[in-house]
């Protein structure tokens, strides 16, 4: 590895965490980025190594800036530390997670009691309108959670134009539609709107910069460290049911009816606000759950495809195109994908490859051949019996996971072999968010309209 990419990595890095911050906006990082390196210039022309150039200029920024102090301190392993800190003491980071605690539960108490205005006009989770449920169920939880990084990132009213119109949109898609509760068309829009207006809130948490790279992968990590949170955050809610459910009957008293109408749908809602607020408040220990957890399950998932690719040639069996056995495929592939993604967000940019990466690599080339596999069984389905609102949707969308995963095994034998900077990787993932994007709404807003809303 050359001495420049060396000081790319350790200029990259140094970006990653600048862009991180709430006080900076994308165009501060720039300019602090442009100071950074103007100082390394000089220091590299008056006779430095660059790896010294940047210990300096990074000392001589953190004499005038706090936000390089932070850095340093955050990343205490490296040398600059000792360059950087003087024992000032951390940013009252507490202080400004209790000033965002009652933002957050206001937020949370609106998701909450959005999911009970249907009841209002006739239309009770407990009656059959299961579907009218299933379609909206994005839409009661997100659009607080959107306001709520609209809040805290101090969006202008065009961001928050943006965001109102889309989550309009969204529930115009899901609703103006007249779709049979048994169409293929509302299971569809059921799968892929929570989808696209979960990027819908990316645009909120990023400060309506979506442009930015970095700002994308921050949305990435921040998706991974969400999910464990809600799953734990489901998990307690279990163990709070039953013992509800447990006391009340102790006493004669049937809780069934209270925890279904209200406990459950919404304990589940708030939950989705209250797990992204723990995010923020509790980034130091969740980043070191997430890795372990990628690093786990990695190697298990490829040799589970692994497994399967075996199989598949063992016993000649073809792949079954019903609709359930579809979206197994496509949810593990998704899983496959998260897994890369989330693993290449908490990377170190600087690390050689090593053998973990190698393993990814496995993994993602043997996705690329269960997805090729898929689709030509989907093409054959298609060929025979022609198209339907599911096996579109399916042919789309392994196309789309088909495209990632060919460039992402091309980019990543790259890096391994050490030809390529895994920033090339980084960004493709980032910018391809705009694909799914494009895909999901493309689904909701126009499948509905060409198979005549079967």
């Amino acid at each position: 590895m050359s001495v420049d990419h060396d000081l790319e990595g350790q200029i990259a890095e140094w970006r990653a965490y600048m862009q991180r911050r709430r006080e900076l906006r994308h165009t501060d990082a720039e300019e602090l980025e442009d100071h950074l390196r103007s100082r390394i210039t000089d220091l590299t022309e008056s006779g430095l190594r660059s790896d010294e150039a940047f210990l300096i200029a990074v000392k001589r920024m953190g004499s005038l800036d706090e936000l390089s102090r932070e850095f340093a301190r955050e990343h205490s392993e490296r040398l600059w530390k000792q360059l950087v800190l003087p024992g000032e003491p951390d940013a009252p980071a507490a202080a400004r997670s209790r000033r965002e605690l009652p933002v957050m539960v206001l937020c949370a108490a609106v998701a909450a009691l959005a999911i009970k205005v249907p009841s209002l006009f006739g239309l009770d989770l407990s009656d059959d309108d299961g579907a009218f449920y299933a379609r909206n169920i994005a839409l009661f939880a997100l659009p607080a959670l959107a306001a709520y990084f609209a809040w805290q990132r101090r969006v202008g009213p065009r961001v928050v134009g943006v965001l109102a119109a889309l989550f309009v949109l969204g529930a115009v898609a899901a609703n103006a539609y007249p779709l049979r509760d048994d169409s293929q068309s509302t299971v569809l829009t059921t799968i892929h709107l929570p989808i696209a207006l979960w990027l819908v809130v990316g645009i909120a948490y990023v400060g309506g910069d979506w442009r930015s790279d970095r700002r994308r992968m921050d949305f990435i990590r921040f998706t991974g460290e969400w999910l464990i949170y809600f799953a734990l955050l489901g998990l307690g809610g279990g163990v709070l049911t039953a013992f509800t459910m447990g006391t009340f009957q102790a006493i004669g008293l049937d809780a069934e009816g209270f925890v279904s109408s209200w406990l459950l749908p919404c304990g589940a809602m708030a939950a989705v606000v209250v797990s992204a607020w723990l995010v923020e408040a509790k980034q130091s220990v969740i980043e070191n759950m997430a890795p372990v957890l990628t690093r786990v399950f990695t190697p298990l998932f490829a040799v589970t495809l692994l497994a399967f690719l075996v199989a598949f040639a063992a016993t000649g069996n073809g792949i079954d195109v019903e609709r359930d056995v579809l979206i197994l495929f496509d949810l593990l592939l998704v899983i496959v994908l998260g897994l890369l993604l989330y693993a290449i967000s908490a990377r170190d940019l600087t690390a050689r490859p090593g053998l973990f990466d190698r393993v990814q690599l496995v993994l993602v080339v043997a996705a690329l051949l269960i997805d090729a596999l898929v689709l030509l069984a989907i093409t054959g389905r298609i060929t025979e019996w022609g198209f339907s609102p599911n096996k579109t949707a399916a042919l789309g969308e392994n196309v789309v996971l088909l495209a990632n995963l060919a460039w992402s095994a091309w980019l990543f034998l790259g890096f391994v072999r050490g030809r390529m900077p895994f920033a090339r990787l980084e960004r493709w993932q980032t910018r391809y968010l705009s694909v799914y994007a494009g895909w999901t709404w493309t689904v909701v807003l126009a499948f509905p309209l060409m198979f005549d809303f079967a």
